[in-house]
């Protein structure tokens, strides 16, 4: 044998010894044998599920019974189909009986609006709010606290409807994350809706929202800037400090939820990725769950508490939850399987659109600086939050090292 015709060795490192493995020379891919794979990689991820319905569907019988199909094998498109089934029956039901189709033709913006709202609430970190009050502020010229909620009512059953779907597929979500958040929200809602609003105008509510969502999408960034960074499935080590972390966090996106319909669950993604190294797919589904929950609150003390939600609001409401019954739960369904990078590109695009929406409106020059400043803002806090999960994950790894030679010295 030939010089040339060596195969060269690779060393790998196992219980500090030296291990040789057979150099594999890396395939040779055409054209369209690349395209595949990336879009294998980015679109066609796959789900992480809970561990014991992930173990249910890896051991599934040859021969599967009724049960077995519908809640093991297909488990994930009957998810879809039963909020459906339920919000269509009883809309359809509501829709007949008072007559709602006569309000199209005067309020079909909402619901053709919603078609991506709900889907994007459903698939990503942010809620179908994110869509709606920008639409409804900055395109129809509604005031905010209409805007408000309508983003409230319509993610009370969008949202739900996609909560679920995520719940009943068994995907992965932080249960932690979702008790204190809304322990948090609750007292930060009330709080923001009686004493915080009232303080505000409509044009600086408008910018509040651009600033505060365009810098959560450089948060975003932050994150996604982060090469092949070291995550976790749910909060590791959780302890006191977190969970007030968690509490408090809540607490601020209550307030913002308060005056946009939306932010709590930017507020906890942003928290446990950026801060306690949660991967995305954990992350987005819990924020879902934690925003079906708090959208229903927010509705209910609007609605019922306060009681004076406007006319326009509930006739918008009334004719998109048709449309978000269906897209919410498909984006989570979607958005369960698609590329973290692939979700986070959508939040990008929305907010430069949202953010070029306002700049269109020519706002006065105060409200352009207050809302750089903001931007701005939100750039250092976050990217001292990032810093500081650095810090959290080393010592976690120097622990975790610490225990393997203890353990490997026994």
């Amino acid at each position: 044998m030939g010089v040339n015709t060596v195969q060269p060795m690779e060393i790998s490192r196992h219980a500090g010894n030296g291990v040789k493995t057979p150099y594999v020379p890396p395939e040779q891919l055409s054209c369209g044998q690349k395209t595949v794979r990336w879009f294998k990689k980015y679109f066609l991820e796959g789900q992480h599920l809970e561990e014991d319905a992930a173990e249910e569907l890896q051991n599934l019988p040859e021969n599967p019974t009724w049960h077995d199909l519908i809640f093991i094998k297909y488990r994930k498109f009957v998810a879809m189909l039963i909020p459906f089934v339920l919000m269509q029956s009883f809309w359809w039901m509501l829709a007949i009986r008072w007559n709602f189709f006569r309000w199209y033709p005067e309020y079909w913006h909402m619901p053709v609006t919603m078609i991506l709202g709900s889907f994007v609430g459903g698939m990503t970190s942010e809620g179908s709010g994110a869509v709606a009050f920008p639409v409804m502020t900055l395109a129809l010229h509604i005031a905010p606290g209409i805007a408000r909620d309508f983003s409230l009512m319509i993610q009370s059953c969008g949202m739900t409807s996609a909560l679920m779907c995520v719940l009943f597929m068994k995907v992965k979500i932080e249960t932690r994350a979702v008790v204190l958040g809304t322990l948090g929200a609750i007292p930060g809602f009330v709080i923001g809706v009686h004493f915080i609003d009232p303080l505000f105008t409509g044009p600086q509510k408008k910018m509040m929202f651009v600033s505060i969502w365009t810098a959560f999408a450089i948060a975003l960034g932050i994150l996604n800037s982060q090469k092949k960074r070291a995550t976790f499935r749910e909060i590791p080590e959780f302890c006191f400090w977190k969970g007030f972390v968690l509490f408090w966090t809540g607490f601020v996106g209550g307030v913002f939820d308060a005056f946009a319909g939306s932010g709590v669950d930017i507020c906890i993604f942003s928290i446990i990725t950026l801060l306690f190294r949660v991967t995305e797919k954990t992350a987005t589904p819990t924020t879902v769950v934690l925003k079906g929950i708090n959208a229903v609150i927010g509705f209910y003390y609007r609605a019922a508490m306060m009681g004076d939600v406007s006319e326009m609001a509930w006739k918008y409401f009334a004719l998109s939850i048709p449309v978000s019954s269906i897209t919410g739960p498909v984006g989570s369904f979607l958005g369960s399987h698609l590329h973290r990078q692939v979700v986070a590109g959508f939040v990008y695009i929305l907010e430069i659109v949202a953010l070029a929406g306002f700049l269109c409106t020519k706002p006065a020059w105060q409200l352009i600086a207050a809302g750089g400043c903001i931007i701005f803002g939100g750039f250092v806090f976050f990217s001292f939050i990032s810093k500081s999960g650095q810090y959290i994950l080393k010592g976690i790894e120097e622990k975790q090292e610490k225990e393997r030679r203890q353990a490997g010295s026994v």
